[in-house]
């Protein structure tokens, strides 16, 4: 038995590294998103924003790092650094298109940086 560390950097090397293992094509589709991670920094996000961003990736499985002001608000605006993978990203980005405070812009700028990636 050997390990091996892999590096996937975007969907076609996911799929290509699933479907190397047997998996049935139906399964490379639904896997592949999973195994894509990506981190991506947002600049300038009101503490509110901040805020909802950090609920939404932790409720999909990822993740946002915010100051640590935001959370009772006493820093207006943080830069964030949002965690996750494609799957998680994209369930996120539907979440968004809801909330307030600019966040359904923010969707559509996340979803066309994910998509371009």
């Amino acid at each position: 038995m050997e390990v091996e560390l892999m590096q996937i950097e975007n969907l076609a090397q996911a799929k290509e590294a699933i479907a190397s293992v047997g998996a049935s094509p139906v399964s490379v589709n639904i896997m592949a998103p999973k195994a894509v991670f990506r981190v991506i920094k947002v600049a300038g996000v009101s503490a509110t924003a901040a805020n909802i961003l950090k609920q939404e990736m932790l409720s999909k499985g990822g993740d946002a790092a915010v100051h640590a002001g935001v959370v009772n608000c006493r820093q207006s605006k943080s830069d964030v650094i949002l965690m996750g993978t494609v799957k998680q990203y994209r369930q996120v980005i539907k979440s968004l298109h809801i909330q307030p405070v600019g966040l359904p812009k923010l969707a559509e700028k996340l979803k066309k940086l994910l998509n371009e990636g």
